[in-house]
């Protein structure tokens, strides 16, 4: 596999809860917790997006330019029908004004007061409005 300079997520240990809400945003299924710590489990898996970042409730995830292997979209798919039984890669997120899952609405990760959570997107103008 070939190495490029791109981006690709940095999970700090010191940081790091092993919460587990970085790992269903991950579209990828790039992320496991293994041993109570967010893993990346192979780089070629991360697209470097970044939406895990967003619901780290400690700061945990970062991105970062670095020489990595490629990203490899085939490597994903074999990965997520590796991982589609796998109960600890589908957490069903829920909106936390009004309750709705993500198999009803599109969720947004958001930050308040330091705390991470999703909010549904009819929930949204609510934030901006109150």
């Amino acid at each position: 596999m070939a190495k490029v300079t791109r981006k690709i997520v940095k999970i700090n240990d010191e940081l790091c809860t092993g919460c587990g809400k970085c790992v269903s945003p991950c579209a990828e299924g790039a992320i496991e917790i293994y041993n109570g710590k967010a893993r990346v489990l192979r780089e070629e898996l991360c697209d470097g997006a970044g939406y895990c970042l967003g619901v780290c409730p400690t700061g945990a995830l970062t991105t970062e330019e670095r020489i990595s292997d490629d990203f490899d979209e085939r490597a994903v798919e074999e990965h997520k029908r590796a991982i589609a039984n796998r109960p600890e890669f589908h957490h069903i997120m829920k909106c936390s004004l009004c309750g709705v899952t993500e198999n009803d609405r599109p969720l947004l990760p958001i930050k308040s007061k330091g705390e991470s959570d999703w909010v549904c997107v009819h929930c949204i103008p609510r934030l901006i409005h109150s």
